[in-house]
């Protein structure tokens, strides 16, 4: 198991709560874009101090990654963003369904996908059941 990345100082999840709506989660039976039965939308996870280790070992790419700017704060691009290896995926939030087709957006995400491609890497984005590769 690789340790988890360091969170960027000066970084850290506000009243964010995508990974509490946009991701499924067997664990709590969640389906993706909807919201999970522990969250308080705008404050958290009402079983933070002891949430699974599949929400506490998670840190989305802009917690992680220091030349993310603040457009990419969750919250601000309603998009989540995390790294599986050699892929991007990229879960957006139903109510904005193009943001991800925006810049500065777009542009990134076109740069991680060409930077991907040599190692068979690729960007992946999700919006409800849509799927699209970049």
């Amino acid at each position: 198991m690789h340790p988890s990345p360091a969170i960027v100082p000066g970084r850290s999840c506000g009243t964010c709560t995508l990974c509490c709506r946009l991701p499924d989660i067997d664990l709590f039976d969640k389906p993706a874009n909807a919201w999970c039965r522990h969250c308080i939308e705008g404050k958290g996870c009402s079983i933070y101090a002891d949430r699974p280790s599949v929400c506490r070992d998670f840190l989305c790419l802009w917690m992680t990654e220091e030349a993310l700017g603040e457009a990419w704060e969750p919250s601000r691009s309603h998009m989540m963003v995390y790294r599986q290896g050699p892929q991007i995926t990229v879960l957006v939030d139903p109510d904005h369904p193009d943001i991800w087709r925006r810049e500065p957006y777009h542009a990134q995400l076109r740069a991680w996908a060409d930077e991907a491609e040599p190692n068979g890497g690729y960007v992946i984005v999700f919006w409800q059941d849509d799927v699209f590769k970049i």
